[in-house]
């Protein structure tokens, strides 16, 4: 028999192994397909209402997240052997010198070195290991309790604005691009009265402080001054669809789920003239409001201008110019006569109106894109939002700089402030809306999945704090209005 040579049988067992090593990769990639094909078996035998690519799709992100928990795991186990290594090698290096006292304290200084390094390399590694995950997962304990009330729907647009009276009866007017405006019971969620009489989107609406009477903006460049009178149905008892606010509430579904056309409220009473037309801009009236008492009211529009009516007479009383580009917003104080107007061009103008004689303004320029609103608060205070993603508290005694800044991660729309609790509502273009106290601090983050809460753009957010079910309202271009019931704690409003 020829005898094999020692190098040919070390070839012939090298391949045997490169041969058995292909195998169990194979039969490894098998296992893992069978795997793959056994969850999707498993999906698609699970009774659930989600769409099974959707399901695909999460399966697919927990699968890498359990990987990436499994790398960490791993990298723990390593580090923890690396530690108990050097714990010994420091034990044994004690026990020889352990009759010299310089060279126990030359050990403590060596050990203490190599221990704070180690420490220093274990941080290092767990915060960029975990910084992918962490950030997605994070959790901030919510200070207000949040919970969603009712829902108002009946529009054919999205809803630009929206507020609540100051008087009784108290109403929900809301203002949408259907170029209508409605109001709302708030108890009942039920349309007491809808207004026909713009031939524009209805950009604005506010409410006079004391008459049955409310003031629309819209894009036929008038503002409007109708009457009103309704009569508040009986609230009837209704299924509780709130849930308690979480932080980390998931949206299953960036789908609008209202693509479809939303059936109005037929038997609604309209009122189709208005009392006044306010006439004088060349562009879209983008917002109203009234000044204190109700006897004037400003408007603001994009012909870069802001205007301010007597009412009674219907004339232009002053016309308030200097802003660059387009208007966004205006807002008036509730004791005084002072009227802040936002702009396209990063600024926004204080009009003094106190002195007859004197009509001061100061302009300030705190952001670097759109402002989008300003408003005040009941006390020496003016709140800002704009598209740079960020609200700035500014104290009318001293502008030079802001009290607090609230950076974010979103566009802010039109903000409002509670005259009770002092807090601010922040709604943004990526459906949240944010609740933070004058101070800057983060109260908490409405409700928002697929079950509850706006599916596209939050545009406006108003509170009422007139004893009703709902003290905070939200609207969006998923043409609808949402009732929020909002709970501060206290002890932090006391802070």
């Amino acid at each position: 028999m020829p005898v094999e040579s020692g190098s040919s049988a070390a070839s012939r067992q090298a391949k045997q192994k490169r041969k058995s090593h292909s195998l169990s990769i194979r039969r490894t990639n098998s296992t893992e397909q069978e795997r793959s094909g056994l969850q999707r078996d498993m999906i698609e035998a699970q009774d659930s209402k989600l769409p099974l690519s959707l399901r695909s799709n999460l399966l697919d992100l927990f699968s890498q997240i359990e990987r990436e928990f499994e790398n960490l795991y791993i990298e723990n186990l390593e580090l923890r052997r690396e530690i108990e290594t050097l714990n010994d090698r420091l034990a044994a290096e004690g026990q020889t010198v352990e009759g010299a006292d310089l060279a126990k304290g030359a050990l403590k200084t060596k050990a203490s070195h190599s221990t704070s390094q180690l420490s220093q390399k274990l941080k290092t590694t767990y915060k960029a290991s975990t910084s992918k995950i962490v950030s997605s997962f994070k959790a901030t304990t919510s200070r207000a309790v949040c919970q969603l009330v009712r829902e108002y729907v009946g529009h054919r647009d999205g809803i630009w604005d929206l507020s609540a009276t100051r008087s009784q009866p108290v109403v929900l007017g809301t203002a949408s691009a259907d170029h209508t405006a409605m109001l709302w019971s708030i108890e009942t969620g039920k349309c007491l009265l809808k207004y026909t009489g713009h031939q524009g989107s209805v950009n604005s609406i506010k409410f006079h402080p004391t008459d049955q009477m409310a003031l629309t903006a819209s894009g036929d460049q008038t503002a409007h001054i109708w009457r009103y009178m309704v009569q508040l149905p009986t609230p009837q008892p209704v299924a509780d669809v709130s849930q308690p606010a979480c932080e980390d509430d998931v949206d299953f579904s960036d789908k609008d789920e209202a693509d479809g056309e939303l059936e109005g409220p037929n038997d609604c009473p309209c009122v189709r003239l208005p009392v006044t037309t306010l006439r004088s801009h060349q562009g879209v009236v983008i917002a109203a409001d009234w000044l204190v008492g109700g006897k004037q009211v400003v408007t603001a529009s994009w012909d870069r201008a802001a205007n301010l009516y007597d009412v009674e007479t219907s004339e232009l009383v002053h016309s308030l110019t200097g802003h660059d580009q387009e208007l966004t917003h205006c807002c008036t104080h509730p004791t005084q006569r002072l009227v802040v107007t936002s702009s396209r061009d990063t600024t926004f103008r204080l009009w003094d109106f106190r002195d007859p004689s004197i009509h001061s303004v100061n302009v300030f320029q705190g952001h670097t894109d759109t402002v989008t609103s300003a408003v005040f608060t009941v006390g020496d205070n003016v709140v800002s939002g704009s598209d740079d993603r960020t609200v700035k508290v500014w104290d009318l005694k001293n502008m030079r700089s802001p009290i607090a800044t609230i950076r974010t991660d979103s566009a802010v729309n039109r903000i409002s402030v509670s005259v009770n609790q002092k807090i601010i509502a922040l709604p943004h273009d990526n459906r949240q809306v944010r609740l933070f106290d004058m101070s800057g601090v983060r109260l908490a983050r409405l409700p928002r999945s697929n079950r509850q809460g706006h599916r596209r753009m939050v545009c406006c957010s108003a509170w009422c704090e007139d004893n009703t079910s709902c003290n905070l309202f939200t609207c969006g271009f998923d043409r609808q209005a949402i009732g929020w019931n909002i709970n501060i704690p206290a002890l932090l409003q006391e802070k």
